[in-house]
């Protein structure tokens, strides 16, 4: 893969990595504009704004108005271009369409039957978030879309991931019982007590101007008193992906949700 995948990020604002689906579906609406209201710098600021300062982007990065106007861009180009039929049959099985959603595709009561304990009801997944780790680099990725699904022969179910702010050329096959999970959280800076030597946590790793998350061990911990930045502790981690260690602050940390699926 030529470029790492960037996230969202949950506490700094150095990097923008993709759109909700509110936002998303708010820009969707103005497609049938005119090109020149949907790439001019003061309505694409306008809309920036907009996007910022709701509820909904809260912890997470601010949103240049650029990143506005190149997405309208996008759209235009690909709408200009000639799209093939879904329905063509020369296509491959991997071939899906763009637009599934998350919460209607058939696939979803599949995946939630994997996702659910034994016995459970199968819940909802309205407003539930996912993450998946990709195969080409061992990082965990924010899911936007849960495309189609497929099972191994040797019964192991797989599905098609779309991650956010990426497009359909990074779609990527991940096993759903070792590689899908919910969504990790941050670390509250009263919750350093809870990161114990041993667990198993999700770590940001700042990598050549990008931000990629992956999954470690704690190796230690240097408890420190807390001042009006918070908490001050430092944590002796170990990447999983490559066995390197770093000494990191709690904000860099996130508590992964049940572990992985299944």
């Amino acid at each position: 893969m030529d470029r790492l995948r960037p996230r969202q990020r949950q506490r700094q604002r150095a990097a923008f990595s993709g759109f909700t689906k509110p936002e998303i579906k708010k820009m969707e609406k103005f497609l049938m504009k005119s090109r020149e209201l949907l790439l001019s710098k003061e309505f694409c600021k306008k809309m920036a704004r907009n996007f910022s300062s709701s509820a909904g982007r809260a912890g997470k990065p601010i949103i240049k108005w650029t990143k506005v106007q190149s997405w309208f861009l996008a759209r235009l180009q690909e709408s200009a271009s000639k799209v093939p039929s879904l329905t063509d049959t020369s296509k491959t099985e991997s071939r899906i369409s763009e637009t599934c959603p998350l919460d209607d595709g058939p696939q979803i009561p599949q995946i939630l039957k994997v996702v659910s304990k034994v016995g459970e009801k199968i819940p909802d997944l309205s407003g539930l978030e996912f993450e998946a780790r990709s195969s080409k680099d061992g990082a965990w990725y924010d899911v936007d879309t849960f495309l189609t699904q497929r099972h191994l022969g040797s019964g192991e179910p797989e599905v098609l991931v779309r991650f956010v702010g990426f497009g359909a050329d990074e779609d990527e096959w991940v096993n759903v019982k070792k590689a899908v999970r919910h969504r990790s959280i941050p670390f509250q800076h009263s919750e350093c007590n809870k990161v114990m030597v041993g667990d198993l946590v999700l770590c940001l790793q700042e990598k050549r101007d990008q931000l990629i998350y992956y999954d470690v061990h704690v190796n230690g911990v240097e408890r420190k008193t807390h001042d009006i930045r918070g908490c001050r502790c430092i944590f002796l981690i170990r990447y999983d992906h490559d066995g390197s260690e770093e000494r990191v602050r709690l904000r860099r940390l996130f508590y992964i949700r049940g572990q992985e699926i299944g």
